[in-house]
């Protein structure tokens, strides 16, 4: 009860969401074609905004999305380390002209 509070004042007053959002249209032009992105999310608002950014420079055809849906930690996993239950991975790929990496989609999978 109180740590929801406690996780939203931390979130409001070190703007996370907006520092999140903002470095995901920065890792972009850093990005080097074929390179992979990945970014795993612990709450709903930051896998929201993962979720857009990704969609976006995809619609852009500037990424291909590698996790069409995000990958979830498994339940031994979560049986090691608890924290790791709400944990969401997403990753894309820049894409590039000469080919795409299929060994990364079949990694992923």
């Amino acid at each position: 009860p109180a740590t929801r509070t406690f996780q939203a004042l931390r979130i409001a007053v070190n703007r996370e969401l907006e520092s999140l959002e903002d470095g995901l249209d920065k890792v972009f032009h850093f990005l080097n074609p074929g390179g992979v992105c990945v970014v795993i999310s612990f709450h709903s608002l930051e896998d929201r905004i993962v979720k857009r950014k990704f969609r976006y420079f995809s619609k852009e055809n500037k990424v291909e999305i590698i996790t069409s849906k995000p990958l979830r930690p498994t339940d031994f996993e979560i049986q090691i380390n608890p924290r790791a239950r709400s944990a969401k991975l997403r990753c894309v790929q820049r894409r590039n002209n000469h080919k795409n990496n299929i060994l990364l989609k079949i990694f992923l999978l």
